[in-house]
């Protein structure tokens, strides 16, 4: 609900603050009071395009702020969360300010945010109808969401909007896995072949240190044998050997151990050394008889090197990037066949998500149709009652060419006005007068249903009387029972059912010209009806009228038709 509306420095406002209730609020005035320049200010809320031109004269900055009570609206107190927005005490401020120089700001509660946002929010709280002025039910979206809410079938629309979105995952799932395949499957045969020809080499970790190693000893056989046998001589076999010589030294040290004790360390040592040099002058004398030079062997590990040489150049540098860059190819390979299965799957999951799609929105064709006839039915039955003779309105559904996300058909509101026209989109009707009564049937009829709160009815009531403004003001009192009705009008039979009366008035101050706004109390109200009914508002006559049609207005509404 729109609890409080403050204009400060837009047209002819000054500085004010309506504060509104539940149920039917009306605003009444002269012709040119500035009825409609609070509207339109109002306006601003709903994402209207800021303009200059609305600043007051000599003002710096024009301002409009509402103050919304979300006390019963859960999912729109959700979405401000959302959007990071807090509330306070479950009020939710909206504010906007057009500055003379151009530059616009706009907030949620204290926090500044652009004027999309603060549109987006107004738009959800609030439906304006003006003579030119329409939201919601000129949108196609929502001429669908609001069918679907009269024929009780809004469940079933978000059951079939939330599989379109699972189809459309699991298939945008489907061309993501398909275009890795081909990616996969065009460099398939370069992979297989990478990893037979590293698998045919039959690599291990470490082979080519090892025959590099082998390599170096039958290329110097002759040398190698040579060279051991050379040292074994010198160290062990020959005339004057080392060993012969540390044989010596052992053997003196031990007799000289005999005068002194502390040479017995030293006496060891030479010991140990004469085992070593023994040791190694066996082991080089068993390598020199056992070396020999193999040319069969030899040719082996060189083309052995050279094919590990050439997977390595290709693969490595190393042999152990040659033995990864083979379990690398292997798990692709292995994923791209894993892959397949997967696909598989998805394509079945897609095969029993369109089944179901298909299912449920058939059923909610079903009932789009069922409900598209009724409303169709009820809203030409209430034209006549607003001044629209020989009017009619259908619901037009057309077949789409594939399902989306609002189910298998588009929904279009059309109507004509009179007798002898063409149905066309309620988009299309020249008249705002017209239009704005089509709006107000619709409005009466939808009231249960409809998820916004607010609305406003800028003058709807232009160029009708008599039994016509009696119909407008009946309408107007019964959606009012379902949401909070901000109407201006000029008609006393609307003003006279108003829960709440406000009047806005002309003053000259300073020779400036400000519009301000009055609460009517219940004497104020006679004078006002009395001057909407066209006589003299002072005569006893006019106000014992005005009087008879307040009565009237506050007995109960009849269960008649709306």
């Amino acid at each position: 609900m729109l609890v409080e509306l403050h204009i400060r420095d837009y047209a002819i406002v000054d500085d004010l603050t309506l504060s509104l209730g539940p149920g039917l609020n009306a605003l009444t005035g002269e012709t040119g009071a500035g009825k409609s320049i609070i509207v339109g200010a109002l306006s601003l809320l709903l994402g209207e395009r800021a303009s200059s031109d609305v600043v007051r004269t000599g003002a710096e900055r024009a301002s409009v702020e509402a103050v919304f009570d979300l006390e019963r609206l859960p999912a729109l107190r959700e979405r401000v969360e959302e959007l990071g927005f807090r509330l306070e005490d479950g009020l939710l401020i909206l504010r906007r300010e057009v500055a003379a120089a151009g530059r616009n700001r706009a907030w949620v509660g204290g926090s500044p945010t652009t004027a999309g946002v603060v549109g987006e929010l107004g738009s959800s709280l609030v439906d304006l109808h003006g003579q030119h002025e329409h939201q919601t039910l000129l949108r196609a979206r929502d001429q669908v969401t609001i069918l679907d809410a009269y024929g009780a079938s809004t469940a079933l629309a978000k059951e079939v909007a939330r599989r379109y979105r699972v189809l459309q995952a699991l298939k945008d799932q489907l061309e993501e896995r398909e275009e890795q395949q081909r990616i996969v499957e065009a460099r398939e045969d370069f992979l297989r072949f990478q990893l037979n020809e590293i698998d045919e080499a039959s690599l291990e970790p470490g082979e080519d240190d090892r025959l590099e190693v082998e390599m170096g000893r039958h290329e110097h056989s002759e040398e190698l044998a040579r060279a051991t046998q050379a040292l074994n001589a010198d160290l062990y076999s020959s005339e004057g050997a080392v060993t012969d010589r540390l044989a010596e030294a052992k053997n003196i040290l031990s007799r000289l151990v005999g005068f002194d004790i502390s040479l017995r360390s030293e006496a060891e040592r030479v010991d140990e050394a004469l085992h070593l040099v023994s040791d190694v002058a066996r082991a080089l004398g068993d390598y020199a008889t056992a070396v020999e030079f193999d040319p069969g062997r030899l040719e082996e590990v060189r083309v052995r090197l050279d094919r590990i040489f050439r997977l390595k150049r290709k693969y490595g540098p190393e042999l152990a990037d040659v033995l990864e860059t083979a379990q690398r190819v292997r798990t692709e390979l292995y994923a791209h066949d894993e892959a397949e299965n997967d696909l598989a799957r998805i394509r079945e999951e897609i095969r029993v998500s369109e089944a179901e799609l298909l299912s449920e929105a058939a059923v909610l064709s079903t009932e789009r149709r069922r409900a598209a006839t009724e409303l169709g039915v009820a809203v030409s039955e209430a034209l006549p009652d607003l001044g629209l003779v020989g009017g009619k309105f259908e619901v037009k559904l057309t077949v789409s060419d594939a399902l989306s996300a609002s189910g298998a058909e588009s929904v279009e509101f059309v109507v004509s006005p009179n007798t002898g026209f063409n149905l066309m989109p309620l988009a299309r009707i020249a008249s705002g007068g017209e239009l704005s009564r089509i709006m107000l049937a619709l409005k009466a009829i939808l009231a249960s249903v409809d998820e916004v709160p607010v609305l406003v009815f800028d003058e709807i009531d232009s160029g009708v009387g008599g039994a016509v403004a009696s119909s407008v003001a009946v309408k107007l009192a019964r959606v009012a029972e379902a949401h909070q009705v901000f109407v201006v009008t000029h008609l006393p039979q609307v003003a006279s059912r108003a829960d709440a009366h406000l009047v806005v008035e002309k003053r000259v101050d300073t020779d400036i010209t400000t519009a301000v706004v009055r609460h009517l109390n219940e004497d104020s109200r006679v004078h006002e009806i009395a001057r909407m009914l066209g006589g003299d508002a002072e005569s006893d006559a006019s106000r014992e009228h005005a009087r008879e049609l307040l009565a009237i207005s506050s007995a109960p509404i009849s269960d008649g038709r709306v």
